[in-house]
């Protein structure tokens, strides 16, 4: 059967507003840049995908235009791969520390994925979970957690950090405010929760000393005794403090993320491996299985139970590769998010829905930006899950209008990429991000 031909790709990067999340990086700017890629074809049909933006990405992007217009959606296998091979011409790339992610080809590539499987599944009347991995959908339901953040307190700048003037509960009211405490991180759980019906959450550290992060988790596990509860410095820790920190509480964790990180000689693996033979804690990461090779090292080692595959930066199918090994090896699957639009909650869902075996509730940054929209109908998350969508494709409508709402915002600000320092500066004068020192602590 002949399918449609797709006639036209555009690249729109969009920007959203975000609140003053705080993490080893710094703190969130009142502002987060994306970038959205549309294919239509000639019969009408229009394929999205939603990815981090950068001048690289956006080039890159622009690079394999005549790679994607003008062909059939039935060869969208050598599509992907013509522009793989187009864009492994420019070498490997590095990650980049921290939180950043500077590659380029990987993204690029996933946008072009998302919507050529975005359309092929509208043209064979197939929802895109149910074309992913060797045997498609596995689930119907995704479960999410509360990704919670401490917070800086908008007030202390003069950068225009979105306000809740007219709240519709306590959860829009408690993320435009300061979160520095135990007591404040325990509400903003109890305001997830009785929004979004959270039975998980994390906690993203590397901003406190370590120990007061630990008694943020003690207070939340006080509210929900019964929730799968877990911590993310990032790999600010030692190896040392990471064990003299999370023991005490390691019976109410469910896992360890990134507890800690390289350390002189010895690399991130090494020093996850002896964390987890010393504390007999799970762990998982998004920092030191960042790629197959990573991962395969991460295994060998015994370093980590739960490898955390955004498909933002493995693919969609890369990520559900993942899923597909980790349930060959006995791990478990789990995702990791930076913030988005609701187009990449739609990619989440389909990929975690994908993944046989056990899987974590997903992380996303969702709830941060719930409110905004590039969707008419963005996906929902009630009693802590996502439904995946019987419906072809991804399952989710472009609102233009909102999309031109998000374009015109990304072209009046002068971003054009993340930066966590420049909110720090009025918290704390010459701040400097530092792996091995969270960001409070100077």
């Amino acid at each position: 059967m002949s399918l449609p031909t797709i006639k036209r790709m555009t690249i729109v990067p969009v920007a959203g507003h975000d609140s003053f999340l705080l993490n080893l990086s710094g703190g969130h700017a009142p502002w987060f840049v994306r970038c959205v890629l549309i294919l239509e074809d000639n019969a009408g049909n229009r394929g999205v995908g939603e990815i981090p933006s950068s001048e690289g990405i956006l080039k890159g992007l622009e690079k394999c235009r005549s790679l994607v217009e003008g062909t059939r959606l039935n060869a969208w296998r050598r599509t992907l791969n013509n522009a793989k091979k187009l864009l492994a011409q420019g070498g490997p790339e590095e990650r980049g520390r921290q939180t950043f992610d500077l590659r380029v080809a990987v993204h690029v590539l996933t946008a072009i994925e998302s919507a050529l499987l975005d359309l092929y599944g509208q043209a064979v009347e197939t929802p895109l979970a149910d074309l992913l991995g060797r045997m498609g959908r596995q689930r119907d339901e995704v479960e999410a957690l509360g990704y919670l953040f401490l917070l800086g307190d908008p007030g202390k700048t003069d950068l225009p950090y979105p306000k809740a003037d007219n709240p519709r509960d306590d959860w829009e009211r408690l993320r435009c405010q300061e979160a520095l405490t135990p007591e404040a991180v325990a509400e903003l759980a109890r305001a997830a929760h009785e929004r979004y019906g959270f039975r998980d959450f994390k906690l993203k550290g590397g901003v406190l000393q370590g120990e007061q992060e630990a008694d943020c988790i003690r207070a939340m596990h006080e509210i929900f005794p019964e929730a799968r509860l877990t911590l993310d410095p990032n790999g600010a820790w030692s190896l040392e403090e990471a064990i003299r920190v999370l023991e005490p509480i390691r019976d109410i964790l469910s896992y360890a993320e990134d507890p800690c990180g390289q350390e002189g000689s010895w690399s991130g693996r090494e020093t996850m491996a002896e964390f987890k033979r010393r504390t007999g804690l799970r762990t998982a990461t998004n920092m030191i299985a960042t790629d197959f090779k990573q991962l395969q090292y991460a295994a060998q080692m015994n370093s980590v139970d739960i490898p955390l595959a955004d498909c933002h930066f493995w693919t969609m199918q890369g990520a559900v590769m993942v899923g597909e090994l980790c349930d060959e090896w006995g791990m478990t699957w789990g995702s990791h998010s930076n913030n988005h639009f609701d187009i990449s909650l739609a990619m989440m869902t389909h990929v975690a829905a994908a993944c046989p075996g056990e899987i974590t509730a997903i992380d996303t940054h969702w709830i941060w930006q719930d409110g905004q929209r590039l969707t008419e109908a963005p996906f929902e998350i009630r009693d802590g899950k996502l439904t995946v969508p019987k419906t072809p494709g991804l399952g989710v409508t472009l609102d233009q209008g909102k999309l031109d709402e998000a374009h015109a915002l990304y072209r009046s600000l002068d971003v054009r990429a993340r930066n966590d320092a420049t909110a720090m500066q009025y918290l704390i004068d010459g701040w400097a991000f530092d792996p091995k020192r969270p960001a409070l602590v100077r």
